[in-house]
């Protein structure tokens, strides 16, 4: 079965679906060893990771394309990018999803944002009209050559027009194709019962795991979201959150270590290069170079 129609399978089952964010090779073969059945980029953190600069539009479609290559192509489960607008008007859109189809990923967001895009908990974000969305959904339907490959429609109107702006909205762009809405930064669970009823496919909504102020979206136990219909979570900032909390304190650990002069071994904090070497498959690949190369004695060595 293609990672498309394993996403399409999930969709269409009863089970509440998690989807870790991922931005590397690291994060996404941690999602997929930890058991998880699908994964998603967050668009920030493969920013973030890949420029070292704020979420602010700055990427381009072929860093975003290659770089989702990458890692769609590192694991076995499916994994749905985060493309922005889109890159442009519909025409643009349809090469978009043209391009990330072929990257090997199962679906794709395209969100309602004006370009430059902001990111979706950030103040100052505005969006292009109801009929122009409406249009790139369209075209990224068109673009695909396999009708399993999932397009999601994400909406950032809440900021601007209110839930009965997002909510008129979601109804367009379940009209004009879209497979899932992505409703951003929605405030109450009432929005989001108001928005899972009106869009007549499934949903899925952002839950901002990490956020020490109070987030956008209030952080809603699963069963709860569920009970409201949801489909999907998407959890775009606890892995590279847990990430940066962790290289944070190994590197305020080696400055005392420098301070002292003192060796320092920290298991606590730090896993062991043979975790790493499992993760990252090493032993399938020397495997692969006894059968495929004559290196058989440095390898056993």
């Amino acid at each position: 079965m293609t990672n498309t129609h394993k996403l399409r399978a999930l969709l269409n089952s009863d089970e509440f679906i998690v989807s870790p964010g991922v931005y590397d090779g690291y994060s996404i073969r941690l999602v997929e060893a930890a058991g998880f059945k699908t994964a998603c980029t967050s668009g920030a953190a493969v920013s973030n990771a890949l420029l070292g600069i704020a979420d602010i539009g700055v990427m381009g479609l072929s860093e975003n394309v290659n770089h989702c290559r990458h890692l769609a192509r590192s694991v076995s489960i499916p994994l749905t990018a985060d493309a922005d607008t889109g890159y442009g008007n519909p025409v643009n859109v349809f090469h978009t999803v043209r391009m990330f189809e072929e990257a090997g990923v199962a679906g794709v967001n395209i969100e309602d944002q004006v370009s430059p895009k902001r990111c979706g908990h950030m103040p100052g974000k505005d969006v292009i009209s109801l009929a122009e969305m409406v249009k790139k959904i369209e075209a990224a339907c068109e673009a695909r050559r396999d009708d399993a490959f999932v397009v999601v429609a994400r909406t950032d109107a809440i900021a601007t027009e209110g839930i009965e702006g997002a909510i008129k909205r979601a109804r367009a762009y379940a009209a004009a194709g879209a497979d899932m809405l992505f409703p951003d930064a929605v405030r109450t669970e009432d929005d989001i019962a108001r928005i899972v009823d009106a869009a007549g496919i499934p949903v899925t909504i952002n839950m901002g795991f990490g956020i020490r102020a109070r987030p956008t979206t209030p952080l809603i136990p699963l069963p709860r979201l569920k009970a409201l219909g949801v489909r999907r979570i998407s959890l775009p900032r606890m892995l590279p959150a847990a990430a940066i909390h962790g290289m944070g304190q190994a590197l305020n650990i080696m400055k005392q270590v420098m301070e002292t002069g003192e060796p320092a071994d920290r298991p606590d904090l730090l896993v062991g290069i043979e975790d790493i070497m499992a993760l990252m498959g090493y032993a399938q690949m020397r495997e692969m170079e006894k059968r495929l190369t004559t290196l058989d004695e440095t390898l056993d060595a």
